[in-house]
């Protein structure tokens, strides 16, 4: 598996998480190519206010 680093845009606030939206980039180039989709993060792992864009990295772990 190679490793992907994909971003993602903010979206809006659920009751306890922000919602955060795949970008198109490196690794999507259409909505077909996306990994991720849609992430969910809980907000007290964010702080206040959740930043705006995260970059998020995908690797396999070796045994």
């Amino acid at each position: 598996m190679e490793k992907l680093e994909l971003r993602f845009t903010y979206e809006k606030e659920t009751k306890n998480t922000a919602r955060y939206q795949e970008e198109l980039g490196d690794v999507a180039h259409s909505s077909r190519d996306i990994a991720v989709g849609t992430l969910y993060v809980q907000r007290e792992a964010l702080g206040d206010p959740p930043p705006q864009r995260l970059r998020v990295t995908i690797e396999a772990e070796e045994d």
